[in-house]
């Protein structure tokens, strides 16, 4: 890693070293991420904190959003398309669904401007920037927690409450969504730093992913000799199982769903080393 020599500087010997990197890719030290886990919390309670500053209605858009798009989707497929929905009203079926997209198209949408969007703090100060598309994760629970805690509130008013088991697998089904989202959010973070394309580029894919989703529809009002290739998609039997969860009605791919969660870890792991690959060229770049 080092290589020494001495040279006279008059007449006592000094020492020199050349210091050159011993690896091309930045370590993922937990320990070291363990050590900065107040400063996690501090760019999550920011982020937080932005978004809805100098906002009339403040964070009450954490409600106002998803009802205003679920509003639209119900009547796209809804009153015109007249989809199933296992006897949930459409509303509430779409809402339900919502939840679980909106959680990971915020993660995947803010982690991919992490790096660049705090480009000052990047460049002059050392810390695992790992943690910048990271601490947006805390930022979608609190979205999702709000949601699904008014959802439920609607349900137990209606009688309709799920099963204590079905609401138990929601944190688990909400946790892997968001491991998904911030596994592709390391890669859209990384390669937004060298092509800045891809903020534009990527709003387009998230909404075409959208109706490749079943938000507002189940996954088995797909016909069926087309299922197997629509559960190809990952997020597809995530946002099944989790209205399911939510509502207590509708069925669960189990089999899909063991699939997704292999694929997830799989590109949370590929998005974690590549983040890591290009973490020393970062502060030069950006």
């Amino acid at each position: 890693m080092t290589a020494s020599a001495e040279h006279s500087v008059g007449r006592r010997p000094v020492p020199l070293r050349r210091i050159r990197a011993d690896r091309r890719s930045t370590a993922l030290d937990l320990h070291e991420l363990w050590q900065y886990r107040d400063l996690w919390l501090t760019l999550a309670r920011r982020d937080v904190t932005l978004r809805y500053r100098q906002t009339a209605l403040g964070v009450a858009w954490v409600v106002v959003l998803p009802i205003l798009a679920s509003g639209l989707l119900t009547l796209a497929f809804g009153v015109i398309a007249r989809l199933p929905t296992h006897g949930s009203p459409y509303f509430l079926f779409v809402v339900a669904g919502y939840l679980g997209w909106n959680a990971f198209q915020n993660t995947l949408q803010r982690a991919a401007g992490t790096l660049t969007g705090n480009a000052s703090l990047v460049s002059r100060v050392y810390f695992p920037r790992i943690l910048l598309p990271a601490s947006v994760v805390l930022a979608s629970l609190i979205d999702f927690l709000v949601g699904a805690a008014l959802l439920l509130v609607v349900l137990a008013v209606r009688s309709e409450l799920p099963s204590p088991q079905l609401l138990l697998l929601a944190p688990l089904l909400f946790l892997q969504v968001q491991l998904l989202a911030l596994g592709l959010g390391l890669f859209a973070a990384s390669l937004t730093v060298r092509f800045r394309d891809v903020q534009y580029v990527l709003p387009l894919l998230v909404q075409l992913l959208l109706f490749a989703s079943p938000v507002a529809y189940a996954v088995d009002a797909v016909p069926s000799n087309v299922r197997p290739w629509y559960l190809l998609n990952p997020l597809a039997p995530m946002l099944d199982a989790l209205r399911t969860s939510l509502l207590g009605r509708g069925g669960i791919e189990w089999g899909a769903l063991a699939t997704s969660a292999g694929v997830t870890l799989l590109l949370l792991v590929a998005g974690a080393a590549f983040f890591l690959s290009q973490d020393r060229r970062v502060a030069d770049v950006i």
